[in-house]
């Protein structure tokens, strides 16, 4: 993004990349300010609810790639928001020259993924203690924010900042305002999709600016390489009869004959394939369906929820996405904060009690069990 003004800052190899990447002059290649073909499909194509969530979190293009891709997310747009000025530009913005944020716009289906997992992504995008600029990017046009679209968002989102300020996760206090959104302009079609058009550039610019190595110091690693799955050759001679046919052939156990649904101590949830934390027991609930409730996940990039129309009924399917196995469903019945119930087969699962998570490698999700 803004390398220019950090030249005196960065290493060589780094001045070098600054050129290279210089996103302010391609002139021959900008287009008008308006969503790309893609996205404007994908919002005709789609008839069901929608909400939006507007989040700023320095460089658009690091904010916008961790929430493409998942389900129940419809378009994630690069853009400006929050200014007082009409139609920004990049260069204007970029260079400081407005009151707007390089922003994204998430719009989202409130039945697949709830805006509170949005949030909880969103934090571990970005340095949320960063006072003046985000990395390398410096000034009013880089800082954070979260641009809440009504009361119950607004809510959500300080009920997240107070819980992760009080988690002890950084050393400084959370500087991300919440603030009332107003407006948000997409960015040029340049910047739609960056890190898909321009992978080898994305990927050396987050590298270079020191905002992967801040994610990989303060959050838990995402990989398929951590939470690998068995063969099914394997997971046949480990699990029980009942788990094998519910993670591997989609089967439903009984209600209210599973072993989590009553459980009421303390811990974490993890796939029984794979072993990649899913739910805590802060969000386990009663739902009274005889099998485990949660209102959310403990990170929506470790599952997977594609439509199950099988019964002759069209459900969302709920997956473990390194365990390659059915967990669940999730409905949009449940209650507040997310609306959501993620309804759990005891099977797929592992309880870790908080005693236990420690020792057995999930201490970094304490955190989200106190």
């Amino acid at each position: 993004m803004m390398f220019i003004s950090k030249i005196k800052k960065l290493p060589m190899y780094s001045l070098i990349l600054s050129f290279i990447l210089a996103c302010s002059s391609p002139t021959e290649n900008q287009a008008e300010q308006s969503i790309a073909p893609s996205d404007a499909e994908k919002l005709a194509q789609f008839s069901g609810r929608t909400e939006l969530a507007t989040f700023a979190g320095g460089c658009f293009w690091c904010v916008e790639a961790p929430f493409e891709d998942l389900d129940g997310v419809i378009t994630v747009i690069s853009g400006y928001a929050g200014g007082k000025e009409k139609n920004p530009t990049y260069g204007e913005v970029s260079s400081g020259r407005t009151s707007h944020r390089e922003s994204v716009q998430i719009t989202f289906d409130p039945e697949v993924i709830s805006y509170s997992e949005l949030v909880d992504i969103f934090w571990q995008t970005y340095d949320p203690t960063d006072v003046g600029g985000s990395f390398y990017d410096r000034g009013s046009q880089y800082e954070s924010a979260i641009f809440y679209h009504s009361a119950e968002q607004k809510k959500v989102a300080e009920e997240s900042k107070k819980s992760l300020d009080e988690s002890g996760r950084f050393e400084k206090p959370i500087a991300t305002p919440i603030i009332k959104y107003t407006n948000f302009y997409p960015a040029e079609e340049y910047h739609q999709d960056y890190y898909k058009k321009n992978p080898v550039d994305y990927y050396a610019y987050r590298k270079g600016s020191g905002r992967d190595a801040f994610i990989k110091k303060h959050w838990p690693e995402l990989s398929e390489e951590k939470y690998t799955a068995p063969s099914k050759k394997e997971l046949k001679e480990k699990l029980t009869p009942m788990q094998y046919e519910v993670t591997m052939e989609d089967a439903t156990e009984f209600a209210f004959q599973n072993e989590y649904n009553g459980n009421k101590e303390e811990g974490i949830y993890v796939c029984i394939v794979s072993g990649a934390p899913l739910f805590s027991s802060k969000d386990k609930y009663e739902s009274g369906s005889g099998w485990p409730s949660f209102t959310k996940p403990i990170d929506a990039r470790f599952l997977e929820k594609p439509i199950d129309k099988s019964f002759g009924m069209t459900r969302v399917e709920v997956r473990s996405k390194f365990g390659n196995s059915h967990v669940g469903h999730v409905f949009y019945d449940g209650p507040a904060p997310t609306g959501l119930r993620y309804c759990m087969n005891s099977a797929a699962m592992k309880f870790i009690p908080k005693s236990e998570m420690e020792a057995a490698g999930y201490g970094e999700y304490l955190w989200l069990v106190d």
